[in-house]
This record gives structure tokens, C-alpha cells and sequence, in this order.
């Protein structure tokens, strides 16, 4: 279900205000008998007051952006771990999936490496196996993140069945050339530029660690 944006009060109070007060001024004006110069002024001035706050109103429209609606995704909260993982791994991939759970607004977790899925948390998709289409494809060969704002305008949203189906946002990030840690939110254009940093940051902890050890592909 769809969240109604906080902010939507405060930026209809201007028009709101502005369009109650002239509407006031206009209907004093009609029943108004004798108008004196002094009220005349008045009217003038509340007018005024009345259109910079209707046109505050239009340009905080425009100029604030709206929150992202988010939604709730469809699936199963879950924490699934290779069993054949060292205890060390198992330690740091724990404390990176919670890390972006907490500290983002990443629903979903997944981390690919070496062939194997080591990790899903969070909110889970359908299949738990990963076979790297186009864009995770992409992403270990150029070792570069790829960051679907709104995933449900993309025809490679179908490459991701291991995240909830509505998944609204995703970031595919490299753990080098074997590996990707991939983020699932639940609205669109959600991630922000610190999100993005953290995301990178853990990612390439993670890819240290896995690097000592080198889990056995199938």
C-alpha cells in the first residue's frame, strides 16, 4: 500500500491560506456600504498578502519534491546463509546485510559470489538462485555499480525474481569481478547519494573478506 507523502499539508497551507483570505477580502468588499480610503488601503495590501501566498504555495509545489511513494513488498521476511560458509564470513555478511537493513532504505538483501548465493535477508522473492542476466552481467564486467531508480521501467526488472516482485528501486553493486551485493527498496528513486557511498563501502568490505577465503563454486 501506498505511504501519503508527510509534506503534503505543508505545502498546500500557502494556497490554502492565500485563497481563504482574498475570498474573505472579496465578500467584506460586497457588503461593504460606505468603503473609507483606509479600507481601501487595507484591501489593497491583504491582496497582495493573499497572492504571494497562493504564488508560495505554486512554487514550493514545484521547487519540493515529493517523497517517493513506497510500498509493501510482497514476500516473506526471511535470513537465508550458505551453511558452507566459514564462521568469519558468516559473522561479516550478518553485520553487512544488517548494516543496510538499518542504516538504508534497503528492504532486501542478496549477495552472489563465486557462483554461489551467500546471502538473501530482508523481504524475500521467489527463487533463491541467482543466474546473472544483462545487468548483473554488466556489472562484473565493469566492476562499476548500476543503480535502477524505479526497477518496474525496466525491461531487465525480470532478471531480479529473487527479490520481492515489486521491488521499487535496486542497486547492483561489485564485489569485484566475482560477486555482486544487490539492494532492493521499496520506493522509487529512494536511495540517496549517502546511501549509495554506504552501500559501496560495505560492499567492498565484504569483498575483502570474501576474497581470503574464496567459497567453492558448484
Amino acid at each position: 500500500m501506498a505511504q501519503s507523502d508527510p509534506n503534503r499539508i505543508l505545502r498546500l497551507l500557502p494556497l490554502v491560506i492565500g485563497g481563504l483570505g482574498g475570498t474573505l477580502l472579496f465578500v467584506n468588499r460586497l457588503i461593504t456600504a460606505n468603503l473609507t480610503n483606509s479600507q481601501s488601503r487595507s484591501d489593497a495590501l491583504g491582496v497582495i498578502l493573499s497572492a504571494i501566498l497562493i504564488l508560495t504555495g505554486l512554487l514550493w509545489r514545484r521547487v519540493q519534491p515529493r517523497m517517493p511513494e513506497s510500498v509493501e513488498l510482497v514476500g516473506v521476511q526471511g535470513f537465508e546463509l550458505d551453511p558452507t560458509l566459514p564462521e568469519a564470513v558468516k559473522v561479516e555478511l550478518a553485520w553487512a546485510s544488517h548494516s543496510l537493513l538499518t542504516n538504508t532504505v534497503t528492504r532486501s538483501v542478496v549477495v552472489w559470489y563465486n557462483g554461489k548465493m551467500l546471502l538473501r535477508r530482508g523481504v524475500l522473492g521467489i527463487e533463491s538462485e541467482l543466474t546473472p542476466g544483462p545487468i548483473v552481467k554488466r556489472v562484473l564486467e565493469t566492476e562499476k555499480p548500476v543503480y535502477l531508480v524505479a526497477l518496474k521501467l525496466y525491461p531487465g526488472r525480470i532478471e531480479f525474481p529473487y527479490l520481492p516482485e515489486n521491488t521499487q528501486g535496486v542497486i547492483c553493486q561489485p564485489l569485484g569481478k566475482q560477486g555482486v551485493l544487490i539492494s532492493g527498496a521499496n520506493a522509487p528513486r529512494s536511495y540517496t547519494q549517502q546511501d549509495e557511498v554506504w552501500v559501496a563501502a560495505i560492499a567492498d568490505k565484504l569483498a575483502a573478506t570474501l576474497m581470503q577465503f574464496q567459497p567453492t563454486a558448484h
